[in-house]
């Protein structure tokens, strides 16, 4: 019989979910399956994979065979490269020290590059949180200007409107004073 391991769809209309499990090939893509393995969430960045790592390499060493995204998410995970590393070692070109001190390497940088992205992702999520505060201050302070300014030139023309009147009624007394 013929496994795949591949996944296995689940989640509502555009927010898919997967499960990553072993199946006939000539099972439906979300029908029967042998043995579920972990799950994949495209929906998070980065994306969440949680995998039993021992059950699967154990099945890829039987021969399953990944789809084409399965193969991406056991790579990103490691699986294939121990796999690899293994095989190195039966060939004998690697001792199982020398393949488990190559795997502990790669999978220490792994992760420093997982966390290396997850600070990047907060410190511009950060970053564009300040710089909206601070767009949102210009905004309020533009504002603030603009109602003091059309709240000044109104008092301004108020005066302006009885300095005239001044002028009005001194005239009017003026011309009072030289008619008598």
């Amino acid at each position: 019989m013929a496994t795949k391991i591949r996944l296995q769809r689940h989640g509502k209309k555009g927010k898919p979910f997967y499960y990553i499990v072993v199946a006939d090939a000539r099972a439906p893509r979300d029908g029967r399956f042998i043995e579920r393995l972990g799950s994949y969430n495209p929906n998070t960045n980065p994306a969440t994979i949680d995998i039993n790592f021992d059950k699967t390499l154990a099945w890829v060493n039987t021969g399953a065979q990944p789809t084409d995204t399965c193969r991406a998410i056991l790579s990103y995970k490691g699986v294939l490269y121990k796999k690899h590393l293994e095989g190195g070692v039966k060939k004998g070109a690697l001792t199982e020290e020398q393949a488990t001190a190559k795997f502990a390497e790669w999978t220490e940088q792994k992760e420093g590059k997982i966390t290396g992205k997850k600070t990047n992702l907060l410190s511009a999520k950060d970053e564009a949180r300040k710089a909206a505060l601070a767009a949102e201050a210009k905004k309020k302070e533009e504002k603030a200007a603009a109602i003091a300014a059309k709240n000044a030139p109104v008092a301004e023309e108020v005066a302006e409107e009885e300095a005239p009147a001044e002028d009005a009624a001194a005239e009017t007394d003026a011309a009072a004073e030289s008619a008598e």
